[in-house]
């Protein structure tokens, strides 16, 4: 099955929609084969401003419609208090509230982002996603995440090359409370990071404590720039530690 075939066998469908690379290019996929397709994009303390910013202006390059739904996720207590399923219980809420709204709207069949280099197994999330029958049309269709992104920048979309990007909660360590308070400390932290100059990186909770995580070929300049490093992150973390080890592009 290609895309193509895809939308002609589900012509209206409802996508949860994230502006990462791979949503990105669904929606633009789906916008082409002129399917009557929704986008939906959950809003909680999990995602930085800047996800939804890019979910705007791909929903605007594709010329469709973003509605935005604000879930407050912390209130649901088994999400707060970290376990090692979190994103079970987490994908079940916001792909619960899509579905709620999809089906209000008269879209009955949703669709998400992952793709056929997404191991599937039994990860928590993806085990949410296979109970409430979210289709996969990347997956689906054999798309590696290098197909999408070569595919979107062929399609000229700004997200082609965008750094994969984990939610805002798994900067917490499992079994850690997870509070607001924590997460904008997170979200501030990364943002002094990519102001310097950084991508594709994380800064982890420990405590009082953060982990800095930048790609392999910007460790050098991560231990020369340390000092500067630690005054920009000083306002959230007492302690400031570069991970040794790097991050691999994602």
């Amino acid at each position: 099955m290609d895309l193509q075939s895809f939308f002609k066998e589900h012509p209206k469908i409802a996508l949860g929609f994230s502006g990462g690379v791979d949503s990105s290019y669904l929606l633009y996929a789906a916008a082409k084969a002129e399917a009557d397709v929704k986008a939906y994009f959950v809003k909680s303390v999990f995602q930085p401003e800047f996800e939804l910013e890019d979910a705007k202006e791909v929903a605007a390059i594709c010329g469709m419609e973003l509605t935005i739904l604000h879930v407050d996720i912390l209130q649901e207590q088994i999400v707060a208090e970290n376990p090692p399923d979190r994103c079970y219980h987490c994908k079940q809420r916001i792909f619960g509230t899509i579905l709620k709204q999809a089906e209000s709207d008269g879209y009955h069949t949703i669709i998400d982002g992952t793709n056929a280099s997404d191991q599937a197994g039994d990860r928590p999330g993806m085990r949410a996603l296979r109970e409430m029958e979210v289709l996969s049309p990347l997956r689906l269709c054999g798309l590696t995440k290098q197909d999408v992104r070569d595919l979107s920048q062929e399609a000229g979309l700004p997200t082609w090359n965008k750094p994969s990007y984990a939610c805002l909660a798994t900067r917490i360590q499992t079994g850690e409370c997870i509070t607001a308070e924590a997460l904008n400390k997170v979200e501030k932290a990364e943002d002094a990071m990519r102001s310097m100059g950084f991508s594709d990186l994380r800064v982890r909770k420990r405590g009082e404590s953060a982990l800095v995580q930048v790609l392999e070929e910007q460790l050098p300049e991560a231990f020369a720039r340390r000092a500067e490093i630690e005054t920009a992150l000083k306002p959230y973390f007492q302690i400031v530690d570069i991970d040794e080890k790097g991050r691999k592009h994602g």
